[in-house]
């Protein structure tokens, strides 16, 4: 596969799992960090909305990083530039950055220490102990953004 590309397509019972858990923070409720993404969408212009987990690096930024990789909400947010963080009522506005690959290594071992365990499969053997440039090789795959 392609790390250009690179799209894991939901499968098995995962689109029923995400529908579920679609609804958890449109309900208030965050587990472990996770908002409801809301981006309009490229072609539409409707309003697309996923899961996320948003991270937050020690100095302060956050980030979302794309497990599944080049997905239809990297490619909208892309388009956008901006988008929402939403839990229950609350709707916080962002602008997004996307970082460059070198830039990532650091982040998508955060990543893994803080989400391993629900997104370490999409990751195909990387781990948070993997080495840097075991990172950097996977990188590409791995769309990360920077919210402001």
């Amino acid at each position: 596969m392609d790390n250009a590309t690179r799209y894991l397509v939901p499968t098995g019972f995962d689109p029923i799992m995400n529908k579920v858990l679609n609804w958890l923070p449109r309900l208030g409720i965050s587990v472990a960090g996770s908002r409801l993404l809301a981006v309009r969408g490229r072609k539409s212009g409707e309003w697309r909305t996923t899961l996320v987990n948003v991270m937050t690096a020690a100095d302060g930024e956050r980030y979302l990083v794309a497990p599944r990789g080049h997905t239809q909400w990297v490619r909208n947010l892309r388009a956008a530039g901006d988008g929402e963080l939403r839990l229950g009522r609350k709707v916080a506005p962002f602008t997004a950055t996307e970082i460059a690959d070198t830039d990532k290594i650091p982040l998508l071992r955060l990543y893994l220490e803080k989400w391993g365990w629900e997104v370490g499969r999409f990751f195909e053997g990387v781990d948070k102990n993997s080495t840097d440039a075991e990172l950097a090789a996977i990188a590409p795959g791995f769309p990360v953004f920077r919210l402001a």
